[in-house]
């Protein structure tokens, strides 16, 4: 077998592992606290269709995060936490 066969079997094992719960020597795992965008959206009283205009946003992506359909990527996951700490510097820096 060739290395490049056995480093993917490897790699395979690994991520079986990491699947199972099971912890791997030599594996970063990186964790992203997903903000609760309903709280967010709540607390600047915006509507769903407000939030996604004034953010820019796609509405469908809101409704996603919302009904945790979908989560927030690491940098969404951030634009959400400036979102929620400076609302109205975020809306004017995003204003075209």
């Amino acid at each position: 077998m060739s290395k490049f066969g056995r480093e993917l079997i490897d790699s395979l094992k690994q991520a079986v592992k990491h699947a199972e719960g099971r912890k791997v020597a030599g594996m970063r795992v990186t964790v992203v606290e997903a903000p609760d965008v309903k709280a967010i959206r709540r607390s600047l009283r915006m509507s769903q269709q407000r939030f996604a205009a004034s953010y820019r946003i796609p509405l469908a992506t809101i409704k996603n995060w919302e009904q945790k359909r979908r989560m927030p990527d690491a940098p969404a996951a951030a634009y959400l936490r400036a979102i929620a700490r400076k609302p109205k510097e975020v809306a004017e820096a995003v204003a075209g």
